[in-house]
């Protein structure tokens, strides 16, 4: 039964808990590498899916997918969470944690321009008029309010972040084609990913002891509320929406709210050229949304 009022529960529930995962990145890099964290943010999210699959008594369909999908599960899980988690995280641990949360939102519009590329969709003028007003916010925010210098304040850490939309764009593009239940699709992710990021660890040097219990309690809190079951509150708000479009717009509130949690947990001076860049990629993104929103009225 459709609830707007649910919906929204749920959302706002799933936009808290991801306005804390910026800063829940940089405080678990304190203790881990990204490799680390990685690993073990992913075996505390396997986990907690599992543990949702059990009472909810789908372990066949479970095997039953991934007997006949092994092939594409292996494609995603090397996509997200391996690349995209290890590039993300390499991100967070170079760059400030509101440069780089700012960055990774411009996903949405890299998932329009890669979708025209690999899935013959039209771009529309909305997408190529967001693309240049969300750049440049990205422009302003790596130069610290100077962006015709070009003079990047960490270049590594804005092509890492950029790097991070593309990996999560690809991944969404590669999932077009499969019908699965979320749920079970994004455990089999997990499930393949932990082997993978096991043996890159083991071979790179980068995974050979354990961490203090700082870093593991960092690691579990990312595992289950930024790659775990927030997501399935978001599904949630989605399904039992009306207007999935004002469940849809409530995303951008947090991008504000972390930067709050940025500044009195971690300390981090927000500067303005942070508020205005974010302010401008955020006016980039409702751009290329009107033409969608008219659509579905």
């Amino acid at each position: 039964m459709k609830s707007q009022n649910v919906a929204y529960k749920y959302a706002i529930t799933a936009i808290f808990l991801w306005s804390t995962v910026a800063t829940a990145f940089k405080v678990a890099l304190k203790y881990l590498n990204p490799v680390e964290l990685v690993f073990y943010a992913s075996i505390s999210s396997a986990l907690i899916l599992l543990l949702i699959i059990l009472i909810k008594k789908r372990v066949k369909d479970v095997q039953v997918f991934i007997k006949s999908n092994w092939k594409t599960v292996f494609l995603l899980a090397l996509i997200n969470p391996f690349l995209y988690y290890l590039v993300l995280f390499e991100a967070y641990n170079i760059l400030p944690a509101q440069e780089a949360q700012a960055i990774n939102y411009t996903w949405a519009l890299m998932l329009a321009f890669l979708s025209a590329i690999f899935l013959k969709q039209k771009l529309t003028l909305n997408d190529i008029v967001a693309g240049i007003i969300c750049y440049f916010g990205v422009l302003i925010i790596s130069t610290k309010g100077e962006p015709f210098s070009l003079n990047f304040s960490n270049i590594d850490g804005v092509l890492l972040a950029l790097l991070s939309t593309i990996l999560w764009s690809m991944y969404w593009i590669a999932n077009t084609k499969n019908r699965v239940d979320p749920l079970i699709g994004v455990f089999s992710n997990f499930l393949f990913s932990l082997p993978l990021i096991a043996l890159y660890g083991y071979f790179s040097g980068t995974l050979n002891s354990l961490p203090e219990l700082n870093g593991i309690f960092a690691s579990l809190y990312i595992g289950v509320f930024e790659m775990g079951v927030t997501f399935l509150f978001w599904l949630n708000a989605m399904q039992y929406a009306v207007s999935t479009s004002k469940i849809a717009n409530l995303i951008f509130i947090s991008p504000f709210l972390s930067l709050i949690f940025i500044h009195f947990v971690l300390k981090e001076e927000i500067y303005y050229s942070t508020l205005f860049g974010l302010i401008t990629i955020i006016a980039g993104l409702v751009i290329q949304q009107l033409k969608r929103d008219r659509s579905n009225n």
